[in-house]
């Protein structure tokens, strides 16, 4: 829709009927599968949310590191608007990623979003107990990557990717702080960066002065290696000294010393010095 396939990793994964079907089709499959099935469960009077939802305690001091990964994947019915509202937002800005990126690429990227947050509130929990469910910045993060990808693409009300990304990045983050969610900030924040870093990483994103600074800094420098200059001058042998005046030589017995051009004089006379040189 916005783009075009850039890469030679990009092919559907398989097909129904005459429409494909990409990975992101079968992410936003999975997920919406999974909160039918909780709105099930919850109508029946249960709930898997206990049991997925990241808890930095139940990793830490339990070994449950399935959470790590599963708490995306939670889906409550008090919040399936905006569950719609995200999935739809997979579906269409995750398309135009994978397309860009590649399926490997875009596996990597929703892998690393997914655990990175996780990551940062385990660490988080050795200090202060953490939990964390659902999936919104996490997908929020997918948009952030388009973004980079094309920032100047016009969405709603013409107004440029990287402007919508901006802007709700700032709405997000001033809600956050007003409820002093801190954990949530930070999830938010994780996902926008790992989105942002990973584009850039693969050269995808805008082209920044400061990002290119930056990866100046981190490169590793070329080492330099010195080279021992090498004498310019070697022994002339005799046989160099002869090989070289032997044209001159046959000229002068055919035509006379008269016939030479200056420079041949003067290689005559270069000649005869090294043989008196080396005599001496």
């Amino acid at each position: 829709m916005f783009g075009v396939t850039t890469s030679d990793d990009y092919r559907p994964v398989a097909w129904m009927g005459r429409y494909p079907v990409d990975v992101t089709t079968m992410l936003v499959g999975l997920h919406i599968a999974l909160a039918v099935v909780g709105c099930v469960l919850f109508a029946a009077g249960t709930s898997l949310s206990p049991y997925l939802q990241f808890d930095s305690a139940a990793i830490l001091y339990q070994g449950q590191v399935w959470r790590i990964a599963t708490y995306a994947f939670v889906h409550t019915p008090s919040a399936l608007l905006w569950f719609a509202v995200e999935m739809y937002m997979l579906f269409v800005f995750g398309r135009e990623v994978e397309r860009f990126i590649g399926q490997r690429a875009y596996i990597a990227l929703y892998i690393i979003l997914l655990i990175a947050p996780a990551a940062v509130l385990t660490v988080w929990g050795v200090w202060q107990p953490s939990a964390l469910a659902g999936s919104p910045a996490l997908h929020f993060g997918i948009f952030v990557a388009f973004a980079a990808i094309y920032p100047r693409v016009e969405l709603l009300l013409r107004i440029m990717a990287k402007w919508f990304a901006l802007i709700l990045a700032g709405i997000y983050t001033l809600q956050l702080i007003a409820y002093h969610a801190w954990t949530d900030l930070a999830v938010v924040w994780t996902s926008i960066a790992a989105a942002f870093v990973f584009v850039e990483l693969r050269g995808a994103g805008p082209e920044l002065v400061w990002w290119n600074k930056f990866k100046g800094l981190i490169q590793p420098r070329p080492k330099l290696h010195i080279v021992q200059k090498q004498n310019a001058q070697r022994p002339v042998e005799q046989d160099d000294v002869y090989a070289s005046v032997d044209p001159i030589l046959d000229k002068i017995s055919k035509s006379g010393i008269g016939s030479l051009t200056t420079n041949e004089r003067r290689q005559l006379d270069r000649a005869r010095n090294r043989l008196l040189k080396k005599a001496q």
